[in-house]
C-alpha cells in the first residue's frame, strides 16, 4: 500500500523504455526546469530512467548534470533560491508534490558525493545511523544483520569486519567511498544517485567502485554523474547526453559512443569540445 506522503516499496513500474523495450521505468521525469533565482539552469528535461540498470549523465562542466541529479532527491530544496518546476513520477507520485517528505525519499533515493563524507563515528555507527532513524531494526541483532549485509554488498565487509569499532574516518579514500555507498544501502533504496562518486580516488580505487557499481545494478537503479567518456562507456547501460542545461540525446550506451544521433554529442564524445 502507497500511504499519504511516502513512497511505496512495491516495485510498481511507470511504463517501460520505448528504445529499450525490456527494460522497466522506475522514474520518468517530464519538462523538469530548474532556476537558481533569476538564472535558468536546466531547461525543459524528460527523461525516463530505467530499473536495475546503470544510467551515465555526461556533458561539459556546468551543463547542468549534477543539478539535475539533485532533483531526483530534492537535494534542490536545500539550496536556498533554487526552484523546480515539472513532474517526477516514481511509483505512481510525483515526488515534487507537497505532500511528499523528502526525508522517506531520500531514504528511497540514496546518494553518494563526489568525495567521499563519511561520519565523524565508527564504521558499525556509520552504517547503523539510517535504519535506526528510520526504525528498520527490531534490536542489536537485526541492526547487526544489517550492517554486514551492508557492508557485504558494498564489498567492504571482510576488509572491516574485525575493525567495526574504528572511525569511518580512518579507512582509505576508496574505503571511505565504499563506506558511504554502504551506508546509502542500509536504509533499502531503491534508487542510487551518484555525483562523479570516482573522481577523487585513484585508479585502483575507482576500479573497485565500477565492479561494485556494476554489482549493486542488479538490486538498483543506479544514475551516475561522471566527466569520465570511459567511465560511462564502462558502468552504464544507458547515457544520457547534456549541454548548456539541456538534455540533448539519451540512448544506450553502446548507441551513444559509436553512432550519436546528435552533432553536438559526437564532438563531445570526440574531444571536439567539453
Amino acid at each position: 500500500m502507497v500511504m499519504d506522503g511516502t513512497l511505496g516499496n512495491s516495485a510498481a513500474e511507470t511504463g517501460v523504455l520505448p528504445d529499450a523495450p525490456n527494460a522497466s521505468v522506475r522514474m520518468s521525469c517530464r519538462n523538469i526546469n530548474v532556476f537558481y533565482g533569476e538564472k535558468q539552469a536546466i531547461f525543459d528535461v524528460s527523461l525516463q530512467i530505467a530499473d536495475r540498470s546503470v544510467t551515465a549523465l555526461i556533458g561539459p562542466s556546468g551543463c547542468g548534470k549534477s543539478t539535475f541529479l539533485r532533483c531526483l532527491n530534492r537535494m534542490n530544496d536545500t539550496i536556498e533560491g533554487c526552484r523546480v518546476e515539472g513532474e517526477i513520477m516514481m511509483e505512481g507520485k510525483d515526488i515534487n508534490s507537497p505532500a511528499i517528505d523528502p526525508v522517506l525519499l531520500r531514504s528511497r533515493v540514496g546518494m553518494v558525493f563526489q568525495k567521499p563524507n563519511p561520519f565523524p563515528k565508527s564504521i558499525y555507527e556509520n552504517i547503523a545511523y539510517g535504519p535506526r532513524i528510520h526504525g528498520l531494526a527490531q534490536g542489536r541483532e537485526d541492526m547487526d544483520e544489517i550492517v554486514e549485509k551492508s557492508l557485504r554488498r558494498a564489498g567492504l565487509w571482510e576488509e572491516v569486519k574485525d575493525r567495526l569499532n574504528l572511525a569511518g574516518t580512518s579507512l582509505s579514500g576508496g574505503q571511505q567511498q565504499r563506506l558511504c555507498i554502504a551506508r546509502a544501502i542500509a536504509v533499502r533504496p531503491e534508487v542510487i544517485l551518484m555525483d562523479e562518486p570516482c573522481s577523487a580516488l585513484d585508479p585502483i580505487a575507482t576500479a573497485r567502485i565500477e565492479e561494485l557499481i556494476d554489482d549493486l545494478r542488479k538490486r538498483y537503479c543506479i544514475i551516475i554523474v561522471t566527466h569520465s567518456m570511459q567511465q560511462a562507456a564502462r558502468v552504464s547501460q544507458r547515457t544520457a547526453f547534456f549541454h548548456l542545461g539541456s538534455l540533448v540525446e539519451v540512448g544506450d550506451t553502446d548507441q551513444i559512443f559509436t553512432s550519436p544521433r546528435d552533432r553536438r554529442t559526437e564532438d563531445y564524445i570526440t574531444g571536439r569540445f567539453g
